[in-house]
């Protein structure tokens, strides 16, 4: 990596750390707070050890020294372990404290951390998710949040409190003996240098590790759902072979980052035994060198408040080594978190789909002047409307003028005109070219070409799931960008050739298309879509479940399903993308009797390969890189001897 480039990378790194400890911080202050003030008065418990060890070693030495009173031994010993044990009793006590709080703070922010990940993965674009592989954005999910589960549970908690403990042997050490703190000192310097590098090294792949995770898991992902696909072609050998290969990539970086990280463990270890026996040898050298005052009964006092002194100090090195070392190896969960973290903020950072639209889809009713009045849900023609062909309610275009502050209302009939339009993926890549089509309410209006023409690209700039390069789509004389988004698409029922079920009954299923449908509602809607016989053959009618993408469903079933889903929402305006392409002949006759059904009373826009299913169309748009090159009817298009012409009659094939 370029100087430049390594900079650059050391920046967000820092700057994902800072944001990860604000973003945890900021939400449990109080928690917080009372975690801190319990991790220093355990540190502080754990400390004393030192000070009542210095204690009692003098006791004892001057018990030696100068004579056994056993009445007065015994009352100094047991003060001192009854202090020792109520102040350990305390630090017992924060530590339940702290570590009961920190459990219930980070399984809240995990959840909160999921919710906030999954909620703005909502509102990005389509265009996100044709772009980053599916296991991967699962793989955040997964173990990028876990990652930060270790770095809030267990590194921040162990930090402070290694962090609390250095310092108070730092300072206890200076005070008991200057030149062996600096031995110390020296020694923990030596310690850092070696964590620094490292922990440099082995961050590099922890970042690493966690995308080629992701990489794993997508592969994973991808060969689930095209099983079959792989199983029909005998693709194993090369299905295991582009996995071994992900597989040998992670286990390569998950090795170098790991080796790097455990390594840390023993290095730091050992120089925290050399700095101990260092540590022990200097204060026997100075026991010696100060020792000149002997006599034949034994050691001086002042001798023996120095032995005592260097007993105290040893057992505070360790302590301080052991916290150095405690804090080398919290560096391999900090790093590990900045890399899921970094993750999973390049997620949250992804723009939002942009909504700048004003206009809403409101309930209405004609009053007795003719105008349009809109109605609110408690409004008692709403509540007694029952059943989609009863209501006594309409839908209408609520429209604020901002130039004025009126509001206008718009009957909502299925009016689609779009003109000029030019669209692409990426800007430099124009794959539609000028585009012009009008739909009138009732109007069924078909698409023709091969794979890749275009046709679906159209509908999805209908329902806006991407912006026009140039042009304008109106939508009952409304430029489609003042439409609110969610408005617009409920305004929308769509049957794809892909249906997708989700886990549920089949109630719920069909429900998802308007959410506040009633029983009967549903109902009527298997009727329409003709799959109302099927269902009341399942073990439990509307109440079976289904799992799995509706895996114990035949495919035509589950596209009456999709169907039923599409007309309970009951929408003006209907998609239907190649709704039978994926089904046999006399499940299509079903099929087509449903979405004939749908269709009625409605504006259609249907993609089809089989154009048997099209040729009552009002209008038939044969499109070819994008372009219209054709319009017209059915018998017009025949006529014309083109394009239309030898599809129909078996010239060419679609594709």
């Amino acid at each position: 990596m370029p100087p430049m480039r390594m900079k650059e990378h050391a920046r967000a790194k820092k700057g994902t750390l800072k944001r990860l400890i604000k973003e945890f911080v900021t939400r449990y202050p109080g928690q917080l707070v009372l975690v801190f003030f319990c991790i220093v008065i355990n540190v502080f418990s754990n400390l004393c050890s030192s000070i009542f060890a210095k204690q009692i070693s003098l006791t004892i030495l001057n018990g030696t020294t100068l004579g056994w009173d056993f009445e007065a031994f015994s009352k100094e010993i047991t003060k001192y372990l009854l202090m020792m044990g109520g102040i350990y009793l305390i630090g017992m006590v924060c530590s339940y404290l702290w570590t009961r709080t920190m459990a219930v703070v980070t399984q809240k922010y995990m959840n909160e951390l999921r919710k906030m990940i999954f909620d703005h993965m909502e509102s990005l674009p389509i265009k996100y998710f044709d772009t980053h592989p599916h296991g991967d954005i699962m793989s955040i999910y997964t173990n990028d949040t876990d990652t930060i589960r270790q770095f809030v549970s267990q590194a921040i908690p162990q930090t402070i409190s290694s962090v609390a403990a250095i310092l108070g042997c730092l300072v206890y050490m200076l005070l008991q003996s200057l030149w062996l703190t600096l031995v110390v000192v020296l020694g923990a310097i030596g310690m850092i240098m070696v964590t620094k590098v490292i922990g440099g090294k082995s961050s590099r792949y922890f970042v690493k590790q966690q995308k080629s995770l992701g990489k794993v898991e997508g592969n994973i992902e991808e060969s689930m759902h095209g099983l079959k696909v792989i199983k029909v072609f005998s693709h194993e050998d090369k299905s295991q072979e582009e996995f071994d290969a992900l597989n040998n990539e992670l286990c390569k970086n998950m090795t170098i980052a790991n080796v790097q990280g455990n390594i840390m463990g023993p290095i730091m270890m050992n120089i925290g035994n050399f700095i101990y026996v260092l540590s022990a040898t200097l204060g026997c050298i100075l026991i010696v060198a100060g020792g000149t005052n002997v006599s034949l009964t034994g050691v001086s006092v002042v001798d023996v408040t120095f032995i005592a002194t260097i007993v105290s100090f040893l057992m505070m090195c360790r302590m301080f080594t052991n916290n150095v070392n405690q804090l080398a190896q919290n560096i391999t969960f900090i790093i590990m978190g900045m890399a899921g973290a970094s993750r999973i903020f390049d997620l949250i950072d992804e723009e939002s789909e942009t909504d700048n639209g004003y206009v809403t889809l409101v309930k209405a009713h004609y009053d007795e002047n003719g105008n349009i009045v809109e109605l609110n849900n408690d409004d008692p023609l709403v509540k007694e409307s029952h059943g989609l062909n009863k209501k006594q309610y309409f839908y209408a275009w609520k429209h604020p003028h901002q130039e004025d502050g009126t509001i206008t209302y718009t009957k909502h009939e299925g009016d689609i005109l779009l003109q000029d339009v030019d669209f692409g993926y990426v800007s430099d890549k124009i794959v539609l070219h000028d585009i012009n089509i009008y739909a009138h309410p009732g109007q069924k209006i078909a698409f023709v070409g091969a794979t890749g023409a275009g046709k679906t690209t159209i509908t999805n700039l209908i329902n806006r799931f991407y912006d026009i390069a140039d042009g304008k789509i109106r939508y009952d004389g409304i430029n489609i960008n003042k439409i609110k988004k969610a408005d617009l698409r409920r305004s929308l029922g769509i049957v794809l050739q892909d249906t997708n079920l989700f886990t549920g009954t089949v109630m719920d299923n069909i429900r998802y298309g308007r959410l506040d449908a009633s029983d009967e509602e549903v109902y009527e809607a298997a009727k329409i879509a003709n799959a109302y016989d099927f269902i009341m053959r399942l073990p439990e009618g509307f109440n079976t479940m289904l799992s799995g993408d509706g895996s114990n469903l035949s495919q035509g079933q589950r596209q009456l399903l999709s169907i039923a889903r599409a007309a309970v929402a009951d929408a003006p305006v209907m998609i239907l993308d190649e709704a039978t392409s994926s089904i046999d002949t006399r499940t299509e006759k079903l099929v087509q009797a449903g979405t004939d059904r749908l269709m009625e009373g409605r504006t259609v826009f249907v993609i089809a390969h089989r154009l048997s299913t099209i040729h009552n169309s009002d209008a038939i748009m044969v499109l070819d890189h994008g372009r219209i090159i054709e319009r017209g009817n059915h018998d017009d298009l025949i006529k014309l001897h083109g394009v239309y012409y030898q599809l129909y009659t078996g010239a060419f094939e679609l594709e």
